[in-house]
């Protein structure tokens, strides 16, 4: 991507802001706007401004490594990569489907809640995927499910998009549910979401799937998720797991798990 952009960090001190609350400056045609890290509509809409920002400046390195480490856990595991079937949630503008592709997938499907991503997905990275839909997986309709479930999904990744409220929990487990017996999950989550001390709805979320009869861990590795905007690494887990059985629709409610 040839577009280069005038973006500029804040110069006061961002540490105390979460990482939904960060923001920097954009200097287009002689004006500044300012724009929230998460404000990925307005960023989708400028080619390769989200690139140039989370992997030029931050040094993101999430789709590369939730990517290799599926890649090793299906090789241990004596199962085809090029098989898969995948579901990639929260897509975005395709940086980790461009990854499942360059393994090979066999059928690759994006979704996303914002028009502006599946745009800019087929805008910049066009042959990646099979199928893109843009819909709110906490009221799916009828049709809707159907039509993915068609796709006979058995594995599903979901890349620098749980928690912060980009995916909340009932919209992670109904695309869970997608994913036949046997398949396979493959995301990344910001450290403390497995800190037994973060009791946020999401956090224990995750927690009770991870170490319950519906899914099997087979890699849990923290890593360098990127750089916050001081330059001070922040830190993910990368989680492969195998689903072991079917999740019910009320999985929520029986760990009476409540949304933040």
């Amino acid at each position: 991507m040839s577009t280069r952009h005038h973006i500029q960090f804040p110069q006061h001190d961002a540490q105390h802001l979460g990482q939904d609350e960060a923001s920097f400056y954009l200097s287009e045609a002689g004006q500044k706007t300012e724009l929230r890290f998460h404000d990925y509509a307005q960023i989708y809409l400028r080619p390769g401004l989200y690139e140039q920002l989370f992997y030029d400046r931050l040094k993101c390195s999430s789709p590369e490594k939730v990517g290799q480490i599926l890649k090793q856990t299906l090789d241990a595991a004596d199962q085809t990569f090029t098989e898969l079937r995948v579901l990639d949630f929260g897509a975005g503008n395709g940086m980790m489907g461009e990854v499942l592709k360059a393994y090979g997938v066999a059928r690759l499907i994006g979704a996303d809640l914002i028009p502006e991503a599946r745009d800019a997905a087929f805008r910049d990275r066009p042959q990646v995927y099979d199928e893109y839909y843009v819909a709110d997986f906490t009221k799916l309709s009828n049709e809707m499910h159907a039509e993915i479930d068609e796709w006979s999904i058995d594995c599903l990744t979901s890349v620098a998009a749980l928690g912060f409220g980009d995916i909340p929990p009932n919209a992670f487990l109904p695309a869970l549910r997608f994913v036949k017996t046997g398949g396979w999950v493959a995301f990344n989550i910001k450290e403390t979401f497995l800190d037994e001390s973060d009791k946020t709805g999401f956090s224990r979320f995750i927690r009770e799937l991870i170490f319950s009869k519906y899914l099997s861990a087979w890699q849990i590795e923290k890593y360098r998720h990127r750089l916050s905007m001081e330059g001070t690494p922040l830190f993910y887990f990368a989680v492969v797991a195998q689903k072991t059985a079917e999740i019910p629709a009320n999985f929520l409610q029986q760990h009476a798990i409540t949304l933040d």
